[in-house]
């Protein structure tokens, strides 16, 4: 995890500088989230962008105590996992850290209602797509048993006619969303807003 340390402690010393309001509703997790410039423009103002660049799932279940426990979130949404499966993690691996990072959501107390966004499809990762709708299958399986939980299902709008993944919403990278993406997600995660910001 060592790789991430110099954004984590970046993150942290905003924090102690009172950069981030306590009990605030969060966004956190991978690029796609710490990328999204217009976050509070598209979801609510008082939203507070936790993303730290090419994070995975595993990552944020291990940063968790130190980013996201001191802010004692209202709401928490995380986005994660993409990375994960990219760098060969097999999909019982990732399911395994998001159990993880969800227990420990649920030991916040208060717990904070608990989001998680769908790992999307996208033209870098065409060769993964199986393994992405395995992971996000068995998120979907756990947060259903959860009661201040919400699953936002990104995965089937961003698939063209073709059924493979939509160009048109990703950077040239084939991997990082460009501002259609974005809004895309934007309107997937509007049904969501009152349980995001109550």
């Amino acid at each position: 995890m060592q790789w991430y340390e110099d954004e984590v402690q970046a993150i942290e010393r905003r924090r102690r500088a009172g950069r981030f309001p306590i009990n605030a509703p969060v966004f956190y997790g991978s690029s796609s989230i710490r990328l999204w410039d217009t976050l509070g423009e598209d979801v609510d103002p008082a939203v507070v962008n936790l993303g730290f660049g090419g994070s995975t799932l595993e990552a944020c279940d291990y940063f968790f105590h130190r980013l996201i426990a001191p802010l004692k979130p209202s709401t928490l949404v995380v986005y994660a996992g993409d990375n994960d499966l990219g760098d060969g993690r097999a999909p019982d691996h990732v399911a395994a850290s998001f159990r993880s990072l969800a227990a420990k959501v649920a030991q916040l107390d208060p717990a904070p209602r608990f989001g998680f966004i769908s790992i999307k499809p996208s033209p870098a990762r065409w060769g993964i797509l199986d393994r992405i709708r395995a992971v996000n299958d068995s998120v979907l399986g756990d947060m259903a048993a959860c009661r201040d939980c919400f699953y936002i299902d990104v995965f089937p709008a961003m698939l063209g006619a073709n059924g493979g993944p939509r160009p048109e919403l990703f950077e040239p990278d084939g991997l990082h969303m460009n501002r259609a993406g974005y809004r895309l997600w934007s309107r997937l995660i509007r049904p969501y807003r009152n349980r995001i910001v109550a």
